[in-house]
């Protein structure tokens, strides 16, 4: 629960719970559904269709009307209805576009031909002044649906929704409404299948006139210019409709006819006309929309061209941090054999053996402490103390230290202050100038603390980071946290180590050189990543921060979920805090300060924070690619991503010399695990946008930790 801060004596700040906020889960549904929105939007959009044939079908025969090549409603029954003899107008389809539609207009003007376009919505949005242009040179204007749909191959609601959205946008794009309609893929009325009919009769049920042709002129398939000529071309004395287009493809053979189709026209005697016009249409087919479908038509035009920038925006980030993450791992997995080598030469020769302060903060470890410090006092190094720092255990903690009486373990009791203030004071009582700090819960190996201190002989190093190991991992979440740990932590602190910005000593094992922390200004309580503002802290100090795979150290993952998110709360929040407080590492002087200002934090900022502010983005749009035609792409992706992850976490095992086994619960790990995850740093970020502080959580121990013989 989140918390509000009061002060009290004898400890940094006392907490008192209170209700979480949900304004930031309510927040995150909204920009979902909005990009969910965003992204069907998109899909009816820029998914148009060009001339052509349709998806091969069964094609039932049908009793389509005769008379003419515009149905209309008559008594409940369909009819066609024909141009005037001697009369032809031209009919043009799947624009506007930029390229073809200007280039038809001007042959147009230059003849001073009349013609009505078959206008595609989407199209429409995208380019109002070109369908502006349209109406100013004195054309007309029909609809062709919103996204050149088959209206006879969609259900009932897609096509209601063509239709709807096609005239939404001729309102939003030239405040008009207009009656007719040609139905994308027709062309003459013999040749209308049962499905075809169907969809002009619900069409013209709806008050449109459904004008299709008795001219087509095929040049949809590009079949040369005389060809299209010879299509379209006037039969006797009967009035025409020449179906034609200036969108959805190449029309440069349609411009290169449009001239002599035109003579060929007047030769006959024809007179060009409008549609409306043609069959006697009184007042015209287009009237000014109203009020309520223009302002609809207006909003469907910003939400297009929204949709179409937060579409673009979140893909590109989506291909940018891809990008990164895939740079990240080749690095990561490129450099791991020299960091050996290097971390092999920082340990080469004699042993240094300095006398070391073991310092363990502990707060309600009744379960585990027994085990941790036993584990100490077994340890193959020859001089070493070990603090025991109670702080303020209800548990009985410090009477299970008192009772073990083993030589050199010193207990210090203290009232409850938080882990940066018990090490404050283990700092303050220690002994000697190496310091070892691991968690109450956490077990080491007996030569870990050995293993761990070599680096600091050199004085330039002023901490060390040690192996934090899984040690319950039997059950799911166990397996998912000891990969991670391997492959995602370690592997990490790898690269770190190398580019001289490590980041975070894990409170569950590391050593810090005495004068560094003191430099460093010591454990702070400002946040709750102790771990972290002490490691950023000695970088900024001037030290070097390194990382000694070989010092293991076993520690208690959280067994539940609960107590997962409680921690991983802590850390992300904690982290964000670190971030804010040393934001101006940039601005040091050369050194660690200033690779830790100009590479560790912008590392941590894109993928401890921005990456997973846009994970639930990239899962967004994965499913929606699964669900919408798009399955094989995304499949491929996943898999191909699954592999290269398993790859690495192999690679990463195989480094720590830990068994494969784990590797099968790998795959369900992107399924639940890495949502659970990136939801924390979510609520975490809400948490310290407004302002949140947080208590410490104490997590539940079993004691289960299992160390490998």
């Amino acid at each position: 629960m989140a918390a509000v801060p009061t002060r009290r004596r004898g400890a940094h700040v006392e907490y008192v719970a209170r209700r979480p906020a949900l304004a930031h889960w309510f927040l995150l549904v909204a920009v979902l559904s909005a990009l969910l929105l965003a992204l069907g939007l998109q899909t009816l959009s820029s998914g148009v269709g060009g001339a052509g044939t349709v998806e091969p079908r069964e094609r039932v025969a049908a009793d389509a009307p005769t008379g003419g090549p515009v149905l209309v409603q008559d008594r409940g029954r369909l009819v066609g209805v024909p141009m005037q003899d001697r009369t032809v107008a031209l009919t043009f389809d799947d624009g506007p576009d930029a390229r073809w539609t200007p280039q038809v207009l001007e042959v147009l003007a230059r003849e001073d031909v009349p013609a009505t376009f078959f206008v595609v919505g989407a199209r429409a949005v995208e380019d109002p002044a070109l369908v502006r242009e349209v109406l100013a040179d004195g054309h007309e204007i029909g609809e062709h649906t919103w996204s050149h749909a088959d209206l006879s191959a969609v259900p009932g609601w897609r096509r209601n929704l063509e239709l709807s959205l096609g005239q939404l946008g001729l309102a939003g794009s030239t405040g008009l409404s207009t009656s007719l309609l040609r139905p994308p893929y027709s062309s003459s009325p013999g040749t209308l299948d049962a499905a075809e009919l169907s969809a002009a009769t619900s069409a013209t049920d709806a008050g449109y006139l459904v004008v299709l042709a008795d001219r087509d002129t095929k040049d949809w398939s590009s079949p040369g210019v005389e060809q299209i000529v010879a299509n379209g071309g006037p039969t006797g004395t009967d009035g025409h409709i020449v179906l034609l287009h200036d969108g959805g493809g190449d029309r440069s053979e349609t411009i290169a006819a449009l001239p002599a189709l035109i003579e060929s026209y007047r030769a006959a005697g024809y007179r060009f006309t409008t549609v409306s016009e043609g069959i006697g249409l009184t007042g015209g087919a287009s009237r000014p929309a109203a009020a309520v479908p223009a302002f609809q038509g207006h909003v469907l035009e910003f939400a297009v061209h929204a949709s179409s920038w937060l579409v673009t925006a979140v893909s590109w980030a989506v291909l940018g941090f891809g990008l990164l993450s895939l740079l990240r791992t080749v690095l990561v997995v490129a450099l791991a054999p020299h960091h050996v080598r290097v971390s092999a030469r920082r340990v080469a020769g004699e042993p240094w053996l300095p006398p070391v302060s073991v310092l363990v903060p502990a707060y309600n470890e009744a379960v585990g402490i027994e085990r941790a410090v036993r584990s100490l006092v077994a340890g193959d190094h020859p001089d070493l103390e070990v603090v025991v720092i109670d702080d303020g255990s209800t548990d009985g903690t410090a009477d299970v230290v008192e009772r073990l009486g083993l030589p050199g373990v010193r207990l210090v009791r203290q009232a409850n202050g938080g882990k940066a203030a018990a090490l404050r004071t283990g700092t303050r009582v220690a002994s000697h100038d190496v310091l070892v700090m691991l968690d109450g819960d956490t077990v080491f190996e007996p030569d870990t603390i050995r293993l761990l201190i070599q680096p600091l002989r050199d004085p330039e190093v002023g901490a060390v980071s040690g192996n934090t190991k899984v040690g319950n991992r039997r059950g799911l979440l166990g397996r998912w946290q000891h990969l991670e740990y391997v492959s995602g932590f370690n592997l990490d602190r790898r690269l770190q180590d190398l580019w001289g910005c490590i980041t975070t000593v894990p409170g569950a094992a590391g050593a810090f050189r005495r004068q560094a922390v003191e430099a460093a200004g010591g454990l702070s309580s400002e946040t709750l990543a102790e771990d972290t503002d002490i490691t950023m802290g000695v970088l900024r100090a001037g030290y070097r921060v390194v990382h000694e795979e070989r010092a293991r150290a076993w520690t208690e993952a959280p067994s539940s979920v609960n107590d997962l998110w409680r921690q991983r709360y802590r850390w992300s929040y904690g982290t964000m805090q670190c971030l804010w407080k040393h934001r101006h590492a940039v601005l040091d002087r050369g050194g660690s300060g200033r690779r830790l200002g100009l590479i560790g934090i912008p590392y941590m900022l894109l993928f401890q924070v921005l990456l997973p502010l846009l994970a639930p983005a990239i899962d967004l749009f994965a499913l929606y690619g699964l669900f919408t035609g798009n399955a094989q792409s995304v499949l491929t992706i996943w898999l191909a991503f699954a592999l290269l992850q398993t790859a690495v976490t192999a690679y990463a095992l195989h480094l720590d010399g830990e068994r494969l086994r784990p590797l099968w619960s790998l795959p369900l790990q992107q399924v639940f695990y890495r949502q659970l995850i990136y939801l924390v740093v979510i609520q975490s970020i809400a948490s310290a946008v407004a302002g949140a502080r947080l208590p410490w959580h104490k997590l539940h121990r079993s004691g289960d930790v299992v160390v490998p013989a």
